[in-house]
């Protein structure tokens, strides 16, 4: 099938989306772009299994001092002890709980100092097989009985069509800062979905993000496709301790159940593009999203960085 053009410019598009319905494409792009070496930040079984299934659990990177500290800045800035920037918070459906506070390493010392890390931009830097800068981040709350769902979603879908993101090229990093199991809404990844690209049926609505952030409706596959992919893929539950790093590739298929537990969950979440794969003009939008959703201009390799976090 010859891929369609984008109307404004009439670019070549690998991966069309937002069509009238629904496509199953072909992966065109590496998951793990770096040859394995032995100074690797992964296990040679480590690169393999993020490869095969499209993301990997990593358990006891940091330390409990540092876990604490993440813990602690976190609730400082939900709780409104930080002066956060206007437009950067998402609340819950139909309250005032927090769900969302985007430009994590704008807003924290300490987050900033979390994103350049070797444990996890050393990691990113090498499955992109390139520099890198951080394309979106966020610290994600799900507050305890009433945290809503995230529903089943590829990232990649919508940072090329809102963000214009050119290719698969971006991995996200999610680290723990409360104890995930499998009945307070942990995140769930299919295995090896990230092979297909569900094209998804639905034009992109103005200002659609208004509306994703909340509750995600346009740019997710349809039933029938979700339960194709878990009936071959299988679904995991990506549960860990508190300090537990979950990365993904950007195109993995994922999203959590809703948190009717008085558990509390939350983690600290950073997308890493590649320096070669920098935006450019959306390909299934009329417009952008705002800067706080996706790294615009020109982008600022990260100077990775060594050592504790405090």
């Amino acid at each position: 099938m010859s891929a369609i053009t984008h109307p404004a410019d009439r670019r070549q598009d690998p991966y069309p989306s937002r069509l009238p319905e629904e496509r199953w494409l072909p992966r065109q792009d590496k998951t793990v772009w770096s040859q394995w070496r032995p100074d690797a930040p992964l296990t040679a079984q480590q690169a393999d299994q993020f490869d095969r299934d499209g993301f990997l659990v990593l358990k006891d990177l940091f330390t409990e001092d540092e876990v604490k500290a993440l813990m602690a800045e976190s609730a400082a800035l939900r709780g409104g002890e930080r002066e956060l920037m206007d437009g950067s918070i998402i609340t819950e459906p139909g309250s005032d709980e927090v769900r969302t506070v985007f430009k994590l390493p704008e807003q924290s010392p300490l987050f900033n100092r979390l994103a350049r890390d070797r444990r996890i931009a050393g990691i990113a830097s090498f499955l992109l097989g390139d520099d890198v800068y951080v394309h979106q981040s966020r610290l994600n709350y799900k507050p305890g009985f009433t945290g809503k769902e995230f529903y089943w979603h590829s990232d990649f879908e919508t940072w090329h069509a809102e963000d214009g993101m050119p290719r698969m090229r971006a991995v996200s990093a999610s680290l723990l800062l409360t104890d995930n199991d499998a009945l307070n809404g942990p995140l769930m990844l299919m295995p090896g979905s990230h092979k297909h690209f569900i094209a998804c049926a639905g034009e992109t609505p103005e200002d659609n993000h208004k509306a994703s952030l909340k509750k995600q409706e346009v740019g997710v596959p349809s039933h029938g496709a979700l339960t194709k992919l878990a009936s071959e893929h299988g679904i995991h539950a990506a549960t860990g301790k508190a300090g537990t790093l979950v990365l993904f590739d950007c195109n993995t298929m994922h999203g959590s159940n809703g948190n009717i537990t008085p558990f509390s969950r939350s983690n600290a979440f950073f997308v890493f593009n590649a320096m070669s794969n920098q935006l450019e003009e959306p390909f299934g939008a009329k417009k952008p999203r705002p800067d706080f959703l996706a790294e615009r201009g020109e982008a600022k390799a990260i100077e990775i960085a060594s050592g504790k976090l405090v």
